[in-house]
């Protein structure tokens, strides 16, 4: 490939354009045989990438954001990046939707429409709203928060209010964001998120798991994220906890080893003989404990799983009752928020 093409390609990030790839010198015939050889692909009608490099990006992450770049290359109206594809580059967690798009914000608009896969929604926005993300203008993380939440509901916005709390966001900043869409559609979702929001929550899955068990144990009930159990074999750190009742989150990525794009680092009989004496040491402090996993929160598995997550902490409560034993409240009091900062 010629190397001014490479070039450019670099400059940009992994993409380019075909006006950028005629200015480097390449003819449209040639432009052409490096697309039928496969040496690049179509990101986006009019924008390129080298297909070595697009075999290697996540396709959950790198793919949509690269496409949202190759939008935002195209579009000649005043717009920024928003909702799903701000969360991208601001490296916010999001749920997944069903149909991936992308989304950009334009200001002199007021209705939404979707187009070749790019949904434009009209709104305002301050320019103190607007980021710059490697040269892509970028909705800050409290408004592309909301913006979720108005998007996809508590359950779709919450994972992205988590993240950005991880990320340092404040609740104050939220509640300044959500000021200006004071009277906007679906703003009730937002403000309910601003107060449910946990930094505790390290992934999309672990703030699911809070929805779950806020709808089993009851909403004036406290869930405690990241709860410290100094154990036999050191302090153990559990997802979430009710009374004297855990509740682990279970994902498959620790259980795949790194080459399968996960993150065990030794066998995997290894990682589950671990997990087991895990459970019985926090168990043996006085604990019970119950297990989630991705399935749990959907469809028909949502109700069978909301019924034993019930059985198993109303077992606890008839146990051990609600309040912690004092060594592990007075430790737990000492640890907290260390896992943030850790």
């Amino acid at each position: 490939m010629d190397p001014r093409l490479c070039a450019r390609i670099s400059a940009n990030r992994g993409l380019v354009t075909r006006t950028e790839a005629l200015a480097c010198g390449l003819s449209d015939d040639q432009l052409k045989r490096l697309l039928r050889v496969g040496e690049l692909v179509v990101v986006r009608r009019g924008v390129y990438a080298r297909a070595c490099d697009w075999e290697v990006w996540d396709q959950y992450v790198e793919r949509p954001r690269q496409q949202a770049r190759a939008a935002h290359l195209m579009t000649r109206t005043d717009h920024v990046l928003s909702h799903d594809s701000a969360a991208h580059e601001l490296g916010l967690a999001i749920l997944r939707p069903r149909k991936e798009l992308v989304h950009i914000t334009r200001p002199l608009s007021r209705s939404a429409r979707t187009r070749h896969g790019v949904k434009h929604h009209g709104a305002s926005y301050r320019p103190d709203h607007v980021v710059d993300v490697g040269g892509v203008p970028v909705l800050e993380a409290a408004r592309t928060a909301c913006d979720m939440a108005r998007e996809y509901g508590i359950q779709g916005g919450l994972p992205t209010f988590d993240a950005a709390m991880r990320a340092g966001v404040t609740r104050e900043q939220f509640r300044a964001a959500l000021e200006d869409m004071a009277g906007w559609p679906d703003v009730l979702a937002p403000r309910a998120c601003v107060d449910l929001a946990d930094p505790g929550a390290e992934s999309v899955a672990e703030t699911l798991g809070r929805i779950l068990v806020k709808e089993v144990v009851g909403p004036d009930v406290e869930i405690e994220t990241q709860f410290a159990v100094m154990t036999v074999r050191g302090v153990m750190w559990c997802d979430l906890r009710v009374g004297c009742h855990v509740f682990e989150i279970d994902g498959r990525l620790k259980y795949r080893r790194e080459t399968e794009d996960g993150v065990a680092e030794r066998p995997i009989e290894d990682v589950l003989w671990e997990e087991k004496g895990r459970e019985r040491d926090v168990c043996a402090e006085g604990l019970g404990m119950s297990r989630i996993i991705w399935e749990d929160y959907w469809g028909r598995n949502r109700r069978s799983a909301a019924t034993r997550l019930h059985r198993d902490y109303s077992r606890t409560r008839e146990r051990l009752g609600d309040q912690l034993p004092t060594h592990l409240a007075e430790f737990a009091a000492r640890m907290r928020g260390r896992r943030l900062t850790a």
